[in-house]
């Protein structure tokens, strides 16, 4: 139990990362699509009530709070996300390699938890090590972009996400347990 309250985030990040990469299988398109447009009705919702409260509000405090122009750029960035989700779709190749940043420098931080176990005497390093070097290959992949269609590029990405939080999730217990014993 100690252990499932110490690490309850990272655990839920990785199971968080499995049912993405699962769905992003299952239709990769659709998904987009469908979390573009509940971020786009979360946003305009947000927007609505931040005019709204702008309204409400002391003028002085209000004009220090700029929530007319948030609100307004929410709404905006919502509508888009709802009428233009599929320019999304088109956009991907760019959105892979913003994608492939992010899992080269996670891979980064994940040979900084490497060297850190090595040093520390932990032992269990080689999975960190190896989930490392597959965020660090999968990013080096993504940005090198070797397939022709966003369909596979989708689908790398789903495998890779569900791969790289499995390793997490068994690297997490194993550290767990050799930390558990030498407290």
């Amino acid at each position: 139990m100690k252990f499932l309250k110490q690490h309850a985030n990272t655990l839920l990040l990785c199971l968080f990362e499995i049912l993405v990469g699962t769905l992003l299988l299952i239709d990769p398109a659709k998904f987009t699509v469908t979390i573009l447009t509940a971020f786009g009705i979360v946003l305009i919702v947000t927007g609505v009530i931040s005019v709204i409260g702008y309204f409400g509000t002391d003028p002085v405090e209000a004009a220090a709070s700029q929530s007319l122009f948030k609100g307004l750029l929410a709404l905006l960035i919502g509508i888009f996300c709802v009428v233009r989700s599929d320019w999304f779709i088109v956009a991907f190749p760019v959105l892979a390699v913003l994608y492939g940043v992010v899992v080269l420098i996670v891979g980064l931080f994940k040979i900084q938890w490497t060297v850190d176990l090595v040093r520390m005497k932990l032992g269990k390093w080689v999975l960190p090590a190896v989930s490392a070097a597959v965020s660090l290959i999968c990013g080096l992949v993504i940005l090198g972009n070797p397939f022709g269609a966003a369909v596979a590029l989708w689908i790398f990405t789903g495998v890779s996400l569900i791969v790289e939080a499995v390793l997490d999730i068994v690297a997490l217990f194993l550290i767990s347990s050799v930390s558990g014993r030498s407290e």
